[in-house]
């Protein structure tokens, strides 16, 4: 998947955020529902401007995001 179709870093939106394109709902955001044991329709029923597609984003986000990740 290309996250970056549905991911945006904007300074002038959350303080420059990993966001969902299109809104304000940041991927720390997401990841923390799905952490708490939300389902991924749950996400979206919650927040009717997410689809699928922008959570499964998140995840690969924060996947290639920790893939990039320095060790000490």
């Amino acid at each position: 998947m290309d996250y970056r179709k549905h991911i945006v870093i904007d300074p002038a939106i959350r303080s420059g955020k990993p966001c969902v394109k299109g809104t304000r709902i940041t991927v720390y955001d997401v990841l923390g529902y799905l952490a708490a044991g939300m389902s991924v329709e749950q996400v979206v029923a919650d927040f009717p401007t997410l689809k699928t597609e922008d959570v499964r984003a998140c995840l690969a986000f924060a996947a290639d995001r920790e893939r990039k990740l320095a060790v000490a």
